[in-house]
């Protein structure tokens, strides 16, 4: 098996990137509205950015399981499955789907040897935010406020411009790590084609 492609790698890439998102959500974020500003999205995306669709689905699934658990790692250092009544849920629970898509995203568009490759890993990664990040999050500050959809939009619109700076943080690191590792994003070769 290729170096970097074995099961203990990809637990070990799996493990780093949760804890990389656990990281970026327990830095203090900035208190506007009902749902703080946070360096989460960031972490989540990168983790698909970099490591394809279904190890970062694992990472940000690992990350979830962990705070469900009982450890501080969400926002603000919250904890257990008391977090599923904040108005952050819908956000909370769209990420391991948006680092999914951010990678199925990068891996289809932003393959090695692409012209325009970090325009394109920032697309990848803006794509995820806008369907799957944002619409989870209007849909949770509508059932945990009981708010209408206008007003939750409203709420949301908020992020945007924090969005598209960290996603654009998110594709220059991304394009770094692939300069370093181009094998990285590449889909996983069957261990039956090796032989």
């Amino acid at each position: 098996m290729p170096a970097g492609r074995q099961p203990a790698t990809d637990l070990a890439f799996i493990a780093v990137f949760a804890a990389l998102i656990a990281a970026f959500s327990v830095v203090p974020g900035i208190p506007i509205g009902p749902v703080p500003i946070t360096l989460q999205t960031l972490a989540v995306i990168l983790a698909g950015l970099v490591l394809g669709p279904w190890r970062g689905f694992a990472a940000t699934a690992l990350y979830l399981a962990v705070g469900f658990a009982g450890l501080p790692v969400f926002a603000g250092g919250a904890a257990g499955l008391g977090v599923l009544a904040k108005p952050s849920i819908g956000y909370l629970l769209s990420f391991p789907i948006a680092a999914l898509v951010a990678g199925a995203f990068a891996r289809w568009l932003a393959g090695p040897g692409r012209r325009g490759r970090y325009l394109r890993l920032f697309l990848s990664g803006f794509g995820a935010s806008i369907l799957i990040v944002h619409p989870a999050g209007i849909l949770g500050l509508m059932l945990i406020l009981h708010i209408d959809l206008a007003k939750a939009i409203a709420t949301d619109l908020v992020f945007w411009p924090g969005d598209v700076l960290k996603n654009l943080v998110a594709a220059a690191i991304a394009m770094a790590v692939h300069k370093a590792f181009p094998a990285l994003l590449s889909p996983r070769v069957p261990a039956v084609a090796l032989r």
